[in-house]
């Protein structure tokens, strides 16, 4: 079977992180900037460094962009340059396009012409960081639309010793527990009768505002 190949456009710190994390993980990477310098700074760390206006569409072209399954837009703060990347290779057929936005309109402007996901790298590492703010049990925060969210919870002290059904967490908060993690060791279908042990790290399914209320409940330590 084929590995998969990417094409990450814009080395600033969120498409270098995309590009490196992609090789290391072992698919064939190009990463494409306008920067020399950025160029130079990943050259040993992906498959391909190019230096390249992605605005050019003949340059994109000269790379065999197309035939990469899947190519991700991190511009930075140029917007124009952002959509109009993201316009070129939308006409030439790029099978999978992600870009990176700067705000909601920039979003929905993308959205319009194409992008097949949008993704915000700031507001969502603000959303998880404001989450981790709330309570120190919320480990991680993972938005899956506006109005459902994935949690990781670290089992508070209270928590300690009773069973899934004990807690009851659906028929208090409305919300599902997924899976239950400890370690290395990841239980992806937790029976009613599993008991919490520390270090355990819950990760909960539901609605944001059932959600939040769960989240306060932990802060008061409840």
């Amino acid at each position: 079977m084929k590995t998969k190949q990417f094409a990450v456009i814009g080395m600033g710190r969120f498409g270098s992180s995309v590009a490196i994390s992609l090789s290391r993980l072992g698919y064939e990477v190009l990463a494409i900037d306008s920067s020399e310098q950025r160029m130079q700074d990943v050259s040993g760390l992906v498959t391909h460094a190019v230096q390249a206006d992605s605005t050019d569409e003949e340059a994109l072209r000269a790379l065999g962009i197309r035939n990469f399954d899947v190519v991700v837009v991190a511009i930075g703060q140029d917007i124009q340059a952002s959509i109009l990347t993201t316009l070129i290779l939308k006409d030439m057929g790029v099978p999978v396009l992600v870009v990176k936005a700067q705000t909601d309109l920039h979003g929905k402007v993308l959205k319009k012409i194409g992008a097949d996901k949008v993704i915000f790298p700031e507001r969502d590492m603000g959303l998880r960081v404001a989450h981790n703010l709330i309570s120190p049990n919320i480990l991680d925060f993972i938005e899956l639309s506006d109005d459902y969210s994935i949690v990781e919870l670290r089992a508070s002290a209270s928590m300690i010793g009773q069973t899934l059904r004990e807690l009851d967490i659906r028929a208090k908060y409305g919300c599902n527990v997924m899976a239950l993690k400890n370690n290395d060791k990841l239980n992806i279908s937790p029976n009613a009768d599993d008991i919490i042990k520390e270090d355990d790290i819950l990760i909960v399914v539901g609605e944001n505002n059932q959600l939040n209320v769960l989240e306060r409940q932990l802060e008061a330590g409840r």
